[in-house]
């Protein structure tokens, strides 16, 4: 199923089809979406976009997966967020028709794929941060007869991109606002990067900058579209965004937009422990997400007590923390019980294999559960799900009764 390492015509040889089995059928490892978990993400999140009075245009980088592209935009998403230029290409050739690139458009070839986009009816936006940059864009798309939506990315001292203070965006907003090409749009911010000893505080504040600067370019007309926006948000901070973005009552003059791109499929890590922080917070938020990304393996070797070599490894599943081993199957079984994996730990990580401690009871005579054998199933959980998405090319979702019912495919 990991299809990394062959051509694009090899990747539809030996697929499985619909209704198919996952325990008995699919050639492990495969990377499985739930669909319970995933319908619930889905509503979940737009449920709490709506209920803020904010619009959602989930990150696309997470997944790169245009059948959820479709489901999130089903759902009632604004648009589709991306990182670079050729991911807004594949999304748009995939039907997505609002496109917001949360990153600065440099290099011409780039912005011919921009213009492309543009001119096939894509309704397209990018962020500035640099009077260079709107000089190089200016050029380009004025030569192109084009005009790009452009939004100003106010950015933290120490961070990453984006002008460091309003007076910066201010004064390079007076500069959009003399090139006939670029139509200012709006402000962007990504509170991903901030830090201190008081990440809740300083994310607040960061937030009420955004608002404030976004209310100057207003004041001063310098916005040109007539419903401009004002955008932040990943997966780890967005109850805190959406709550200052709907305090500062920005409706009537911003379309308030949210960026998470990692709640569609959740994870047992990071986000997870983010989740746990933002119910915290927000007690009256009920439920939470639900993790519907896992990596079925199987049980390659029992070189020795206590050990078990799993055929899945850093080329398979995402790495940033270990692994979490979740539930075990018996190959073929049609009733896909699940067996134990308490006591079961990921030690350590090559390029296809996967070392896990086992407890003792593993090694008992076959009785209950009965001890592991080569051949058995293993799903596990992962975090972080951007790096195990990008490791597939296809992807399958399954039912309840762990039955295949689509093969997705990714366009990284």
């Amino acid at each position: 199923m990991n299809d990394s390492i062959h051509d694009h015509d090899e990747l539809h040889k030996g697929a499985p089809q619909t209704g198919t089995r996952l325990l008995a059928d699919v050639s492990l490892p495969a990377a499985v979406i739930h669909e319970s978990a995933l319908a619930h993400n889905l509503a979940w999140m737009q449920g709490f976009c709506d209920a803020h009075g904010a619009r959602l245009a989930p990150h696309g980088k997470t997944t790169m997966c245009p059948e959820l592209f479709q489901r999130q935009l089903a759902a009632g998403a604004w648009g589709i967020t991306l990182a670079t230029a050729p991911q807004c290409r594949a999304a748009f050739r995939h039907g997505v028709n609002r496109l917001l690139m949360a990153n600065q458009l440099v290099g011409e070839a780039n912005m011919a794929i921009v213009a492309g986009l543009i001119e096939a009816g894509a309704d397209f936006y990018c962020v500035v941060d640099s009077l260079a940059n709107v000089e190089q864009l200016a050029r380009y798309f004025t030569a192109c007869g084009l005009r790009l939506k452009v939004l100003i990315e106010l950015g933290l001292p120490g961070g990453r991109c984006g002008c460091r203070d309003t007076d910066e965006v201010m004064a390079l907003a007076e500069r959009i606002d003399s090139e006939q090409a670029l139509v200012l749009s709006g402000l962007e911010g990504y509170e991903g990067v901030v830090h201190g000893s008081d990440p809740e505080r300083a994310v607040r504040a960061y937030a009420w900058q955004l608002v404030e600067a976004a209310q100057g370019l207003e004041r001063d007309a310098l916005i040109e579209t007539p419903q401009p926006l004002i955008t932040a948000s990943g997966s780890a901070w967005y109850d805190l965004i959406a709550e200052v973005f709907h305090e500062a009552h920005l409706g009537a003059q911003f379309v308030p937009v949210l960026r998470p791109g990692c709640y569609v499929v959740h994870d047992h890590g990071i986000y997870r422990q983010a989740q746990r922080d933002i119910l915290e917070r927000q007690p009256r938020i009920e439920h939470g997400l639900k993790p519907a990304l896992e990596v079925f393996a199987q049980v390659v070797s029992l070189p020795e007590p206590g050990q078990a070599i799993i055929g899945m490894g850093k080329r398979d599943i995402g790495h940033d923390q270990l692994p979490e081993p979740l539930r075990r199957y018996r190959e073929g079984d049609e009733r896909g019980r699940a067996l134990s994996v308490q006591g079961w730990q990921v030690i350590r990580l090559m390029d296809q294999h996967a070392f896990v401690r086992l407890p003792r009871e593993s090694e008992e005579p076959e009785v209950g559960n009965g001890r592991v054998r080569v051949g058995d199933i293993v799903a596990f959980g992962t975090s972080h799900p951007c790096l195990t998405f990008d490791k597939w090319r296809r992807i399958c979702r399954v039912d309840e009764r762990l039955e295949v019912v689509e093969v997705m495919q990714t366009c990284f």
